[in-house]
């Protein structure tokens, strides 16, 4: 067992381990095989009595106690006799508090890669590490679904009595991330603190004007939030406490596909900086240069770093309470606006139906964009009620009154194949817009779904924030926006009621 290895060690494993290559400035080049994405189906919680009450069981697939302790003893008899690699490692609980987590793998690269993603202690913290919860990670060792309770030979599972995380049968490494984020997002609301799959960044002049931009994996949250004129908090996953936002990592994990040096030079440049792991990219044999337009292996070419790498990233990781929150999607309809003003009541009703459209690779399958509502903008993440998460998000905006929108990445003049993907010049333009905090905005309510749409954004054409005059046919777009509306409706069903606001979003919608 090597422990609490540093960054130059890990690489020195990795390439001594053949896991892989060294890249142009001291990257380190891997492939995750098979899996190249999460694997949402193969994820189980265990039913537990001291919270099967509290878990969001249609979501969360269970498991019992004695297949779950049998697929951790097998996985510690598999782990016998071979190398393997231990992180004390770090994740927020709030601007002052961590959750110790121990993180041990079979692969050096997925040490180096949880050791960017969480935070690494203080050398006291070190000194008097105990870990909270631990996680095992194998992917040579495959669960059995007769023996294990499980659906495949790929299985996530996590037993909050006994504090462990076990996952088997993947390389891709992003499974150690989001089960940090799911155990975060089962304790935060017990401490009246909002868990949020979101970006955060804030104002060079002031850290107190902070931008959430909640999303799904794909629709811009973490191109939009470095952003060379602000201070970028975090990428990926925050918590939203009564004194303002944490990041709950220490690292970034973006995704590369297409990346280009014009359009996100930030990010571009931690691509060849010591120790980023650049995961499933294709190179050239000759300098190893990436291929960032080969999509052969897969679109969710990725990069995880430390956010140190990111040249406007905030040192203390924090903020003060969000000015504006930005719900991302990824429209493949091309109904939706580039952007529109949410009320609160709006706010929390798009937040429960997390509306996007999931784009190739980011899952297992996936190969072109797929419409879909993802609970909170991450329903893979969430182990507690859809409503804890509501009701947390009302008091937060109501309490602190955040200017609130939907801002839509996805396409416009037409759907996906005949409609175009709004630029990231254009949706810049838009959110500068938005950050700039002016005050009575021209608006024009939207047909179809109520909320209020800008008239006029500097530089962006005026057809695009009307979407109906941007298709070729009109009555085509109606037929779009109503099934649309429709899906909306349907999928809103689902949840308890929240407050009589929020219910009065969802009965405007079904009654029009």
């Amino acid at each position: 067992m090597y422990k609490n290895l540093n960054e130059i060690d890990l690489v020195e494993e990795a390439i001594k381990n053949s896991e892989g290559k060294l890249g142009k400035g001291g990257s380190l080049i891997v492939f995750t095989g098979e899996k190249t994405g999460r694997s949402p189906k193969d994820k189980h919680v265990v039913r537990e009595k001291n919270t099967e009450e509290k878990i969001w069981w249609e979501n969360n697939r269970p498991m019992t106690s004695d297949h779950f302790n049998i697929l951790h003893e097998d996985m510690l008899e598999h782990q016998k006799g071979k190398r393997c690699y231990s992180q004390d490692l770090q994740a927020s609980m709030n601007t002052n508090e961590f959750l110790n987590i121990e993180v041990t793998t079979e692969l050096a690269w997925h040490s180096l890669f949880i050791r960017h993603l969480l935070k690494v202690p203080s050398e006291q913290s070190l000194n008097n590490f105990k870990p909270d919860f631990k996680i095992l990670n194998f992917p040579s060792f495959f669960s059995n679904p007769d023996r294990h309770g499980c659906v495949s030979k790929t299985t996530i599972a996590i037993s909050f009595e006994k504090k462990l995380v076990l996952i088997c049968g993947t390389g891709y490494a992003g499974e150690n991330k989001k089960s940090v984020f799911t155990l975060l997002n089962f304790l935060l609301p017990e401490r009246s603190t909002m868990p949020m799959h979101c970006s955060a960044n804030h104002s060079i002049a002031n850290e107190n004007d902070v931008a959430l931009f909640f999303g799904l994996s794909g629709t811009g949250k973490t191109t939009l939030s470095a952003d060379p004129d602000r201070v970028l908090i975090g990428d990926d996953e925050h918590g939203w406490s009564d004194t303002g936002v944490f990041n709950i990592e220490g690292g970034c994990y973006a995704k590369t596909i297409n990346l280009s040096y014009g359009d996100e030079p930030e990010i571009f440049s931690t691509t060849e900086k010591f120790s980023t792991v650049i995961e499933n990219m294709n190179y050239d044999p000759s300098d190893r240069s990436l291929k960032f337009s080969d999509s052969s292996i897969t679109e969710n070419m990725r990069c995880a770093y430390p956010i140190s790498y990111i040249k406007n990233s905030s040192k203390s990781g924090c903020g003060g309470v969000p000015r504006n929150i930005i719900l991302l999607t990824c429209d493949a309809f091309g109904v939706l606006p580039p952007v529109a003003n949410l009320t609160a009541a709006e706010a929390v009703f798009y937040f429960l139906s997390g509306f996007t459209s999931k784009v190739a690779g980011t899952e297992e399958g996936i190969k072109e964009p797929i419409p879909t509502f993802s609970t909170c903008f991450g329903a893979p993440f969430m182990p507690q009620k859809p409503e804890v998460y509501g009701k947390l998000l009302w008091s937060k905006i109501l309490s602190t009154e955040p200017v609130c929108w939907l801002l839509n990445t996805g396409w416009s003049g037409g759907s996906y194949g005949t409609g175009k993907r709004i630029s990231i010049e254009l949706t810049r333009k838009i959110l500068k817009f938005i950050l700039s905090n002016k005050k009575n905005l021209q608006m024009r309510e939207d047909r179809f779904f109520n909320f209020c749409v800008p008239i006029e954004i500097d530089g962006v054409p005026k057809n695009l924030l009307n979407p109906r005059e941007n298709w070729a046919n009109a009555s085509d777009y109606d037929r779009s926006a109503t099934e649309l509306k429709s899906m909306f409706v349907n999928n809103f069903q689902q949840f308890p009621s929240i407050n009589e606001k929020v219910d009065s979003v969802y009965n405007r919608l079904k009654d029009d």
